[in-house]
């Protein structure tokens, strides 16, 4: 569902790309917000020589910012709420060689202090999606009080 059939979501989509533009790592990484819905938040990268390791593949460690980042930012549109990661078990399936990194996320159980988020993350090589990671994340919702205590560096 798009923010156009969900007026109530309109505020909160707004909210969550301001925050997601002022990551600085978002910009460092080079990483886009592609896709926002409610429970669903889809984040890519594309192909750059600082974002491999030494075999040419991407690094896990980008793998792994976009699962963070793209299942805390499904989480938040679930309620609205902020979040933050609790946890997430990573599974990498295949070497992630590709142009592009895409990672999806969706919320599996929105709740009012942890949500369950999956994560699927696929290299596009000559526009064909390969399946390379999936995870599963705790996202705790953070209330406005816990929320307003975090300074924000941005």
């Amino acid at each position: 569902m798009s923010a156009n059939n969900d007026p109530d979501f309109a505020p909160i989509a707004t909210r969550i790309r301001d925050n997601v533009g002022r990551q600085g790592f978002m910009t460092h990484i080079g990483a886009e917000l592609s896709e926002l819905t409610r429970g669903t938040c889809t984040l890519a990268v594309d192909r750059r020589a600082e974002l491999l390791q030494q075999h040419g593949l991407f690094h896990g460690g980008v793998t792994a910012f976009l699962v963070d980042n793209a299942t805390t930012i499904a989480a938040a549109t679930s309620c609205g709420q902020s979040a933050l990661t609790a946890e997430y078990k990573l599974n990498l399936l295949s070497p992630a060689i590709g142009e592009r990194l895409i990672c999806r996320a969706r919320v599996i159980k929105p709740g009012r202090q942890v949500a369950v988020v999956a994560a699927d993350v696929f290299c596009v090589t000559d526009g064909v999606e390969k399946h390379t990671a999936t995870a599963l994340a705790s996202i705790a919702m953070l209330d406005e009080k816990a929320a307003a205590r975090i300074p924000s560096p941005a």
